[in-house]
């Protein structure tokens, strides 16, 4: 299933508010909501915006190192979901041949909005995740309530 990050948000709960990404899918008016931790949720929406601060952070630095070895991020699949986690892999295209490699969802998605590469979700994983949109739509985005500078400082 083709799919897009639609928002980073956070959510309250109990033990404190939890970032998430939202994930839209084509064709389907459910999300599939993937909660984060904070360092990669504002990972994210930093490569949503292509907000440039400097330095290169953690997954600037792992995609610049790709690109200079001649590779690039083909894709990102959410692919299964093992005691709740969900684990998704990067389809990356090098000089020496195509290579899948694991990787967090939330680590792939930070280089899925730098890249702009396609995003899949495996159906079954879907079906297993997914929520209705409005009950994310209203919570705050990432970028409220890191603060729109103070957050993004580093």
């Amino acid at each position: 299933m083709n799919a897009a990050i639609e928002a980073v948000r956070v959510a309250g709960t109990p033990e404190g508010p939890v970032p998430l990404v939202v994930i839209d899918v084509d064709g389907e008016d459910d999300v599939l909501p993937i909660f984060i931790g904070f360092d990669e949720a504002t990972s994210i929406a930093r490569g949503m915006d292509a907000t440039d601060i400097g330095r290169p952070l953690t997954h600037d630095l792992l995609l610049d190192v790709m690109e200079e070895l001649g590779g690039r991020v083909e894709r990102v699949h959410v692919g299964a979901i093992e005691d709740g986690t969900y684990i998704a892999d990067l389809h990356l295209a090098t000089p020496r041949g195509d290579a899948v490699v694991d990787a967090r969802p939330s680590d792939a998605l930070a280089l899925a909005a730098r890249t702009n590469c396609r995003i899949t979700v495996e159906e079954a994983v879907f079906e297993e995740g997914r929520e209705a949109r409005d009950r994310f739509d209203q919570l705050d985005d990432i970028r409220q309530v890191m603060g729109e500078e103070g957050g993004f400082d580093v």
